[in-house]
């Protein structure tokens, strides 16, 4: 929903200011209900009937590669704008959401100076965990650090009593956090309730992306550490002005995230294109974006990466307290080196599949 509002705001701006190319922007939604076979209907649907201009959706990678075959088939420009596991690689799609190396270059070498050298890495079992979790040990030796132990659990557990006596047991000076869903949140209440999160600190590469700070309380959510490209507390004149309009528009900010905003901003990277090229023409925008444009949103400027159509973005180190998103640090942009180690599509324009990342 937070998502689906940022659609809408983005829209209205772009049309207040005129609209592009001569002409008001007209948003065509559907509400997919989490289901794969109404992604690829809505896509057939979007394509065939609406004759859309561009498609900005799907939040899990299988909502992506539901509708991304039929988007390109159709030459309908798609704009995925979700935090994901990199490697996509489709002259057809612009990825506007942080991928994991863009947070485990920060996050994991922040976390091993203040904490010590010993990680210990809990993830979810897909793709997405899986990659993560080769970052963490990447970027844990490159800092002169060490994953002690990964493990690894489908996305409906949620009884970790027995890996918190493992935990206990190994020591080690850190935890790295890669699980994701409301089944994993169990994980941060459990800890606490053990009074471990007294003891060894913790740092995760998902929690806060869709607001889970505010489900956990205060005491299970106070400390852990995190890297992202957007946090309400981040203080620059571009975020409080984006948070004023969203509050004026929506009523409160209490729903927005990472996800709505790389929404938001993929809406006017499309924009920028469109304005570019001087056209709505697919191909048109595409050279115009690939060619360099950039949008100053509230995360900071963030650009495309012409050879694998990932965002070139800012991120911050933040520390969750108080159900609070607290900027500890910022980073300039920072290139999405995961994709960019298997895709290339200056070279292979024609290249159209997700390639798994190796480390």
């Amino acid at each position: 929903k937070p998502m689906d509002k940022a659609v809408t705001l983005a829209i209205e701006e772009i049309n207040a200011a005129g609209g592009l190319v001569g002409r008001q922007l007209q948003k065509v939604a559907y509400d997919t209900q989490s289901d794969m076979a109404l992604y690829t209907q809505f896509a057939k649907e979007l394509t065939r009937k609406d004759k859309v201009d561009v498609v900005h959706g799907g939040i899990l990678s299988a909502s992506r590669e539901a509708i991304r075959p039929t988007l390109r088939k159709s030459k309908t420009l798609y704009f995925y704008n979700v935090q994901y596991e990199g490697g996509v690689c489709d002259r057809n799609i612009f990825c506007t959401g942080i991928t994991p190396a863009q947070q485990a270059e920060i996050l994991v070498p922040e976390t091993v100076s203040r904490w010590g050298k010993k990680i210990y890495t809990l993830a979810a079992d897909y793709n997405y965990g899986q990659i993560t979790a080769k970052w963490i040990q990447h970027y844990a030796e490159k800092a002169g650090g060490q994953v002690i132990q990964t493990d690894f659990f489908p996305l409906d557990v949620a009884d970790f009593g027995a890996t918190i006596a493992k935990i206990q047991e190994a020591k080690p000076d850190m935890i790295m956090s890669v699980l994701v869903g409301g089944a994993h949140l169990s994980f941060y209440r459990q800890w606490a309730a053990a009074g471990m999160n007294k003891k060894i600190p913790m740092a995760s590469t998902t929690l806060g992306a869709g607001n889970e700070q505010v489900v956990l309380t205060k005491e299970e959510g106070n400390g852990i550490m995190l890297v992202y490209s957007f946090s309400k507390e981040l203080d620059t004149p571009e975020n409080q002005a984006f948070l004023a309009k969203w509050a004026k528009r929506f009523g409160t900010t209490d729903d927005l995230h990472e996800l709505a905003v790389a929404t938001y901003q993929g809406m006017h990277m499309w924009a920028e294109g469109v304005r570019k090229a001087g056209s709505v023409e697919r191909m048109k925008v595409i050279e115009a974006l690939e060619s360099g444009v950039s949008f100053n949103g509230p995360t900071g400027e963030i650009s495309l990466d012409a050879n694998t159509h990932h965002a070139i973005t800012s991120v911050h180190l933040v520390e969750v307290r108080d159900q609070k998103m607290n900027v500890v640090k910022s980073f300039g942009e920072r290139q999405p080196v995961d994709t960019q180690t298997v895709c290339d599509l200056s070279a292979n324009p024609n290249d159209n599949k997700q390639y798994e990342i190796s480390i």
